[in-house]
């Protein structure tokens, strides 16, 4: 402990330009009185202060070696070197370095469990899960995180309700709330696998239709999948709409009463946009169709699944030709027994030379290209002629083939 008369000597204002440049210095290099220090602007006062302090004329740039000035005190009434002055007159001194290390070492653990906590969820080999591995959050967060993205996006993707899927991860039903933590990371993590960007939804209606993409509702009965042509065994009433030639909506509610969807052996063909089967209808074609109207929801997912039970059944999939189109195709794909239906690179090709034969004019490709996990050619077809070419511009074709004896 400082005496106080030499506390007081060194608590002098004039002095205290040198203890808060020294603190400074102490908390970057370790807390070590090592190196030199230079000081500017300083005053007459100060220059005198510093000068009888050193035992020498300074000028009004000085330069001053720290670990003489360390020597210098511990052989003075003060009796401690510079750490201790400093700490005396300014406060204590960080050690920022080994913060620095520590904060580093805290990181590289987070790191090293969240990557165990994405491993154990199954997502290590998904595209999208390097850029939304956090590295800062507490392990627990991660790890629900991971696991409610393998419920969802991942291998063990399945149909939920939000409520539900809280429950199972977290133990409440209001665990996935939209005002969590735990939300936002997921949202996160559901928008990079599904929009492939990181970019949170801005609003509740987006926010919803993002978690509905990834099988998710908030309900069971607010939203439909619209269907025609099937005919699964024991359930008359659905039989008897597709004998008399109607569609049908279909609740998440009634698809889960319905699943297993016992369906003769065969193919259902799914397409993204609405008036494909809407023509159908109006042809009084017969083959089974699911429309997805866009990027499936959780109630069309749930359709699906209940479909694709039956073993024997086997999904054929048409969409847009447009980057979007071909992300939604790949989460069909990976998600169930799957061939493409007129969704190859050649398909594409003759798609587009029927558009300039008629003279359609030419709808150009935007966004980032998508890897269409079925047919590399088509990414590399649809790259280089650069054109859209949506669903509805091939209605013919399509019919034409549903038309085909099964």
């Amino acid at each position: 402990m400082i005496p106080s008369s030499a506390l007081s000597y060194l608590q002098s204002p004039a002095l205290r330009v040198l203890w808060a440049a020294a603190h400074r210095r102490l908390s970057g290099n370790g807390r070590v009185a090592t190196g030199r220090l230079t000081l500017t602007g300083l005053d007459l006062a100060q220059r005198d202060a510093l000068g009888q302090l050193l035992a020498r004329v300074v000028g009004d740039s000085p330069t001053v070696d720290l670990s003489q000035l360390d020597r210098r005190l511990r052989a003075t009434a003060a009796g401690t070197g510079l750490l201790g002055v400093v700490e005396a007159v300014i406060g204590p001194i960080p050690d920022r370095r080994a913060d620095a290390a520590a904060e580093r070492e805290r990181r590289a653990l987070l790191q090293e469990e969240a990557q165990a906590a994405v491993r154990d969820a199954g997502l290590d080999g998904y595209a999208w899960i390097s850029a939304w591995l956090p590295a800062r959050l507490p392990t627990a967060y991660v790890r629900q995180a991971a696991t409610v993205l393998s419920l969802t996006v991942g291998p063990h993707a399945r149909t939920w309700s939000r409520g539900e899927l809280a429950q199972a991860v977290t133990g409440s039903a209001h665990g996935l709330d939209d005002d969590t933590t735990l939300n936002r990371l997921v949202t996160r993590g559901l928008a990079l696998a599904l929009t492939g960007s990181a970019d949170l939804p801005g609003g509740a209606a987006e926010r919803r239709a993002l978690w509905d993409a990834a099988g998710v509702a908030g309900d069971t009965v607010a939203t439909t999948v619209l269907t025609y042509g099937l005919r699964p065994r024991d359930v008359p009433w659905l039989c008897e709409r597709t004998d008399r030639g109607w569609e049908t909506h279909l609740t998440l509610r009634e698809v889960r009463r319905l699943a297993p969807m016992s369906l003769s052996s065969g193919t259902v063909f799914v397409c993204e946009n609405p008036r494909v089967l809407e023509a159908a209808v109006d042809n009084e074609i017969e083959a089974p169709i699911v429309c997805t109207m866009g990027n499936p929801t959780t109630v069309t997912l749930a359709l699906l699944d209940a479909i694709t039970a039956t073993e024997q059944v086997e999904l054929a999939y048409h969409g847009d030709f447009d980057w979007p189109g071909v992300g939604i195709a790949n989460r069909v794909f990976a998600r169930y027994p799957t061939r493409p239906w007129q969704f190859s690179s050649s398909d594409y090709r003759s798609a587009v030379e029927q558009a300039a034969s008629r003279g359609t004019p030419r709808q150009n490709l935007t966004g980032r290209p998508t890897a269409a996990s079925w047919d590399p050619a088509l990414t590399e077809s649809m790259s280089s002629l650069g054109i859209a070419i949506h669903e509805e511009a091939l209605i013919e074709s399509l019919l034409n083939d549903l038309r085909r004896p099964r």
